[in-house]
């Protein structure tokens, strides 16, 4: 039984076979754990020190590697091409040019525009200070108008240049350079045709003025031509007429705009008017066939006004609610309308004063003064020894001082005595120097015997057509 028990108990035993299987797996096991233990392990220092030239078989090991390590690289990345088409190295990075921030905006200026405004709403209002320093002798950044057009190149942030367009004939250029604006007048090149149109007025000034081919801002520059010696508001009647010889602009054969208008002939109420345009002492101005200017040396009205709110004279002041003498008309406009000097001069005062609140004096002469109150601002770069010329932009419509609401106080002097703006005699303008007389001669006689043709004929024409 108990031999029976042993001998059971032999022969259960594992044989030698099945111990070698276990030990194989115990030792495969092991090494698999400590393969995956040595490959999360930091890197022994003293092994990394090693260099392959101490072993032969490790140097043999680690140039292989490598060479396996780039073939690998470079089966994986795809050679780099330039524009030219010619094969970069796979470790060089293609050339990227940089995006240039650089762009350009155009604006019109409208109504009650300021180029402070303009600049800050573009984001360069920084840009105003350097701009007025350079245009302290040209003077063209106080005389903007409404409708006309700015280029403005900004790059990086900064304003680098500033095109105004000056009409068709020129522009005024700003240019940053090394931090510093400078200021140039480019005259653009164009080829000039003289044109004619004439009219009979049936309609209405601008109506028939539009049939004859005439642009918008051609009507109003006949109608300036003019302002002194018509009231295109009251004096034009049906059959009055008009020629004018203008400069047509032409580009590479194409036209491109209408110029001045050369030459001009107004009929009203049996009555003509002539216009001849000349340019000396780099200034443009019209005259009389005879030389005499055709503007008065000043302007009847510096701001065009909605309604005259109080008349020269006495009246109840509307703060005050006394009586006082009013030494000056007061012209009601929307806030921020531009002023313009109403003759050439010098500027005197330019502050506060009083119930004026912001004012103006100008002195034209020895003779003439006028004041400008209630203003919201003054012209940029506008100081006391300012020089002006007729028209320039020297403020704006406020209410500042002694004011219900906005409006211009205009006051007009005479060797220091008030005189009502609305009927004082203006004097006229200065005639043709002598000494162009002759040159102003030789261009006249050719256009008056022009427009003398032409609406003769045209008259001809018209009085044939049903």
């Amino acid at each position: 039984m108990l031999r029976q028990d042993f001998k059971h108990r032999v022969d259960h035993r594992p044989s030698k076979g099945h111990w070698r299987l276990r030990y194989t797996l115990l030792a495969a096991g092991l090494g698999i754990i400590g393969a995956v233990l040595a490959s999360t392990s930091p890197p022994n220092n003293n092994e990394s020190r090693a260099r392959p030239a101490d072993n032969p078989r490790m140097a043999a090991d680690h140039i292989e590697k490598a060479a396996t390590t780039a073939r690998s690289h470079l089966t994986l990345k795809l050679p780099a091409y330039h524009e030219g088409g010619v094969v970069l190295p796979a470790s060089t990075p293609s050339p990227r040019p940089e995006a240039s921030s650089e762009h350009t905006i155009h604006k019109i200026v409208r109504p009650g525009d300021t180029l402070s405004a303009i600049l800050q709403k573009v984001g360069v209002g920084t840009a105003l200070g350097g701009l007025l320093q350079a245009d302290k002798h040209m003077n063209q950044l106080n005389q903007l108008a409404s409708g006309q057009t700015l280029d403005l190149i900004i790059a990086d942030g900064q304003l680098q240049q500033l095109d105004i367009q000056n009409g068709m004939t020129s522009i005024t250029r700003f240019e940053r350079e090394d931090g510093i604006y400078h200021v140039s007048l480019i005259e653009r090149s164009y080829e000039r045709r003289q044109v004619q149109a004439h009219a009979v007025i049936k309609d209405s000034l601008y109506v028939d003025a539009r049939k004859a081919g005439l642009s918008d801002a051609q009507i109003m520059a006949l109608a300036d031509i003019f302002a002194w010696d018509i009231d295109f508001a009251q004096d034009i009647r049906p059959g009055d007429h008009f020629t004018v010889v203008y400069d047509a602009l032409y580009d590479h054969g194409e036209k491109v705009g209408n110029g001045q208008i050369v030459a001009a002939e107004f009929a009203t109420q049996g009555h003509y008017y002539k216009a001849i345009r000349f340019t000396h002492d780099g200034r443009d101005d019209y005259y009389t066939p005879e030389g005499r200017s055709l503007r008065k040396a000043f302007l009847r009205t510096p701001v065009k006004f909605t309604r005259i709110s109080s008349r020269f004279g006495l009246r109840k002041h509307p703060i005050l609610n006394r009586m006082r003498a009013h030494k000056g008309v007061d012209y009601a406009a929307p806030m921020g309308t531009p002023i313009r000097a109403s003759g050439d001069g010098k500027a005197i005062f330019v502050g506060w004063k009083g119930g004026y609140g912001r004012v103006i004096i100008l002195q034209h002469g020895h003779r003439y003064s006028t004041v400008y109150g209630h203003l919201s601002r003054f012209a940029h770069g506008l100081k006391p020894g300012s020089r002006v010329r007729q028209g320039t932009v020297i403020g704006y419509v406020g209410r500042s001082g002694l004011a219900t609401g906005p409006h211009l106080h205009y006051e007009f002097r005479v060797n220091g005595v008030h005189r009502n703006p609305l009927t004082v005699a203006l004097p006229a303008a200065a005639p043709l120097p002598d000494r162009y007389r002759a040159s102003f001669k030789a261009r006249s006689t050719p256009l008056l015997a022009m427009m003398t043709e032409y609406s003769r004929t045209a008259l001809a024409l018209s009085s044939r057509q049903p």
